[in-house]
Protein backbone atom coordinates (compact mmCIF):
# COMPACT_ATOMS: atom_id res chain seq x y z
CA UNK A 1 0.00 0.00 0.00
CA UNK A 2 1.53 3.24 -0.56
CA UNK A 3 1.02 6.32 1.72
CA UNK A 4 -0.41 9.19 0.56
CA UNK A 5 -0.92 11.15 3.79
CA UNK A 6 -0.54 10.02 7.57
CA UNK A 7 -2.26 11.54 10.20
CA UNK A 8 0.25 12.53 12.89
CA UNK A 9 -1.25 12.92 16.93
CA UNK A 10 0.91 14.06 19.49
CA UNK A 11 0.94 16.45 22.23
CA UNK A 12 0.62 20.20 21.82
CA UNK A 13 3.08 20.73 24.52
CA UNK A 14 6.68 19.86 24.23
CA UNK A 15 7.30 17.59 27.22
CA UNK A 16 10.28 17.15 29.08
CA UNK A 17 12.45 15.36 27.01
CA UNK A 18 14.07 17.36 24.00
CA UNK A 19 14.15 13.43 22.34
CA UNK A 20 10.62 14.16 21.87
CA UNK A 21 10.85 17.29 20.03
CA UNK A 22 13.55 15.86 18.01
CA UNK A 23 11.35 12.90 17.05
CA UNK A 24 8.68 15.63 16.29
CA UNK A 25 11.20 16.98 13.61
CA UNK A 26 12.01 13.77 12.25
CA UNK A 27 8.46 12.62 11.71
CA UNK A 28 7.47 16.09 9.60
CA UNK A 29 10.85 16.16 7.81
CA UNK A 30 10.77 12.27 7.14
CA UNK A 31 7.52 12.45 5.74
CA UNK A 32 7.40 15.13 3.75
CA UNK A 33 11.28 13.95 1.95
CA UNK A 34 8.99 10.88 1.07
CA UNK A 35 6.25 12.96 -0.34
CA UNK A 36 3.71 11.53 2.01
CA UNK A 37 1.30 14.48 3.49
CA UNK A 38 1.13 15.37 6.57
CA UNK A 39 -2.38 15.61 8.04
CA UNK A 40 -2.54 16.58 12.56
CA UNK A 41 -4.63 19.17 14.22
CA UNK A 42 -3.87 22.19 13.33
CA UNK A 43 -1.95 23.71 16.29
CA UNK A 44 1.24 25.74 15.76
CA UNK A 45 2.66 25.07 19.79
CA UNK A 46 4.37 21.97 21.26
CA UNK A 47 4.83 18.63 19.55
CA UNK A 48 2.15 19.32 16.79
CA UNK A 49 3.65 22.80 15.60
CA UNK A 50 7.06 20.85 15.51
CA UNK A 51 5.74 18.54 13.23
CA UNK A 52 3.81 20.93 10.76
CA UNK A 53 7.05 23.26 10.91
CA UNK A 54 9.94 20.48 10.09
CA UNK A 55 7.47 19.45 7.42
CA UNK A 56 6.75 22.53 6.04
CA UNK A 57 10.19 23.59 5.95
CA UNK A 58 11.15 20.53 3.81
CA UNK A 59 8.49 21.32 0.81
CA UNK A 60 6.00 18.76 2.26
CA UNK A 61 2.26 19.25 2.20
CA UNK A 62 0.89 20.04 5.81
CA UNK A 63 -3.53 19.99 6.63
CA UNK A 64 -4.12 20.86 9.86
CA UNK A 65 -7.61 20.28 11.04
CA UNK A 66 -8.63 22.12 14.55
CA UNK A 67 -11.75 23.10 16.03
CA UNK A 68 -13.08 26.61 16.00
CA UNK A 69 -12.62 26.78 20.02
CA UNK A 70 -8.99 26.45 19.27
CA UNK A 71 -9.32 28.42 16.00
CA UNK A 72 -10.97 31.08 18.30
CA UNK A 73 -7.89 30.95 21.00
CA UNK A 74 -5.66 32.19 18.31
CA UNK A 75 -3.88 28.64 18.14
CA UNK A 76 -4.25 27.66 14.22
CA UNK A 77 -1.08 27.08 12.36
CA UNK A 78 -1.32 29.91 9.43
CA UNK A 79 1.52 28.43 7.97
CA UNK A 80 -0.16 24.75 6.94
CA UNK A 81 -1.11 24.05 3.13
CA UNK A 82 -4.61 23.89 4.19
CA UNK A 83 -5.99 24.82 7.29
CA UNK A 84 -10.03 23.14 7.95
CA UNK A 85 -11.83 24.52 11.23
CA UNK A 86 -14.60 22.23 12.34
CA UNK A 87 -17.31 22.84 14.85
CA UNK A 88 -16.37 19.85 17.24
CA UNK A 89 -13.63 17.63 17.89
CA UNK A 90 -15.32 14.81 16.56
CA UNK A 91 -16.22 16.24 13.15
CA UNK A 92 -12.14 16.48 13.86
CA UNK A 93 -11.39 12.85 14.09
CA UNK A 94 -13.26 12.19 11.38
CA UNK A 95 -11.91 14.45 8.90
CA UNK A 96 -8.24 13.40 9.90
CA UNK A 97 -8.99 9.90 9.33
CA UNK A 98 -11.14 10.72 5.95
CA UNK A 99 -7.99 12.22 4.81
CA UNK A 100 -5.47 9.58 6.18
CA UNK A 101 -3.99 6.27 5.07
CA UNK A 102 -2.60 5.49 8.02
CA UNK A 103 -2.02 6.95 11.58
CA UNK A 104 1.41 7.69 13.86
CA UNK A 105 0.69 8.48 17.77
CA UNK A 106 4.09 10.85 18.84
CA UNK A 107 4.51 11.37 22.98
CA UNK A 108 1.79 13.28 24.02
CA UNK A 109 -1.20 13.21 26.95
CA UNK A 110 -4.78 12.20 26.86
CA UNK A 111 -6.06 13.48 23.40
CA UNK A 112 -3.50 12.05 21.73
CA UNK A 113 -3.77 8.46 23.22
CA UNK A 114 -7.51 9.08 22.65
CA UNK A 115 -7.30 9.76 18.91
CA UNK A 116 -5.15 6.80 17.91
CA UNK A 117 -7.17 4.61 20.45
CA UNK A 118 -10.25 5.49 18.55
CA UNK A 119 -8.68 4.73 15.03
CA UNK A 120 -7.30 1.87 16.54
CA UNK A 121 -11.11 0.78 17.87
CA UNK A 122 -12.17 2.05 14.03
CA UNK A 123 -10.11 -0.65 12.31
CA UNK A 124 -10.83 -3.89 15.13
CA UNK A 125 -14.66 -2.98 14.28
CA UNK A 126 -13.89 -2.33 10.02
CA UNK A 127 -14.87 0.82 9.77
CA UNK A 128 -11.96 1.52 7.88
CA UNK A 129 -8.32 -0.91 7.42
CA UNK A 130 -6.19 2.13 8.11
CA UNK A 131 -3.34 0.93 10.42
CA UNK A 132 -2.07 2.70 13.21
CA UNK A 133 1.72 2.79 14.93
CA UNK A 134 3.08 4.02 17.98
CA UNK A 135 6.62 5.97 17.51
CA UNK A 136 8.10 4.88 20.88
CA UNK A 137 10.68 7.85 21.57
CA UNK A 138 12.94 7.15 24.72
CA UNK A 139 10.23 4.23 25.84
CA UNK A 140 7.22 6.73 26.41
CA UNK A 141 5.02 4.09 24.81
CA UNK A 142 6.31 0.92 26.34
CA UNK A 143 3.43 1.17 28.78
CA UNK A 144 0.85 0.57 26.11
CA UNK A 145 2.68 -1.44 24.42
CA UNK A 146 2.35 -4.02 27.65
CA UNK A 147 -1.21 -2.51 28.12
CA UNK A 148 -1.93 -4.34 24.79
CA UNK A 149 0.02 -7.59 25.43
CA UNK A 150 -2.39 -7.34 28.77
CA UNK A 151 -5.48 -6.75 26.69
CA UNK A 152 -4.71 -9.81 24.09
CA UNK A 153 -3.67 -12.55 26.84
CA UNK A 154 -6.96 -11.53 29.40
CA UNK A 155 -9.55 -12.17 25.88
CA UNK A 156 -10.23 -8.59 25.55
CA UNK A 157 -8.05 -8.26 21.98
CA UNK A 158 -7.75 -11.13 19.62
CA UNK A 159 -4.23 -12.15 18.68
CA UNK A 160 -5.23 -11.58 15.10
CA UNK A 161 -5.32 -8.05 14.91
CA UNK A 162 -2.22 -7.54 16.24
CA UNK A 163 -1.72 -6.29 13.20
CA UNK A 164 -3.87 -3.38 13.84
CA UNK A 165 -1.43 -1.82 16.12
CA UNK A 166 2.69 -1.26 15.87
CA UNK A 167 5.22 -0.32 17.96
CA UNK A 168 8.79 0.98 16.69
CA UNK A 169 11.20 3.18 17.90
CA UNK A 170 12.62 3.54 14.33
CA UNK A 171 10.54 5.81 12.33
CA UNK A 172 11.48 3.89 9.08
CA UNK A 173 10.32 0.59 10.18
CA UNK A 174 7.24 1.81 11.86
CA UNK A 175 6.20 3.61 8.13
CA UNK A 176 7.66 0.48 6.43
CA UNK A 177 5.02 -1.84 8.69
CA UNK A 178 2.32 0.99 8.22
CA UNK A 179 2.28 0.66 4.37
CA UNK A 180 1.65 -3.19 4.21
CA UNK A 181 -1.53 -4.69 3.14
CA UNK A 182 -3.87 -4.78 6.39
CA UNK A 183 -3.44 -8.88 7.74
CA UNK A 184 -5.66 -8.71 10.61
CA UNK A 185 -9.47 -10.50 11.58
CA UNK A 186 -12.19 -8.00 11.96
CA UNK A 187 -13.05 -8.08 16.31
CA UNK A 188 -14.93 -11.06 15.78
CA UNK A 189 -12.38 -12.92 13.99
CA UNK A 190 -13.77 -12.38 10.86
CA UNK A 191 -10.89 -12.80 7.79
CA UNK A 192 -12.06 -9.98 5.65
CA UNK A 193 -11.07 -6.11 6.20
CA UNK A 194 -12.91 -3.14 4.17
CA UNK A 195 -10.27 -1.84 1.65
CA UNK A 196 -8.81 1.03 3.24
Amino acid sequence: MTLSAVAVFCGSSLGTDPAFAEAARLTGRTLAERGIGVVYGGGHVGLMGTVADAAIEAGGRVVGVIPRQLDDRELSHRGVTELHVVESMHERKQLMADLSDAFIALPGGAGTLEEIAEQWTWAQLTIHAKPSGFLDVAGFWAPMRQMLETMVSSGFVRAEQSGIVTFDDDLDALLEALAAPPSWTDKWGAATVPKP
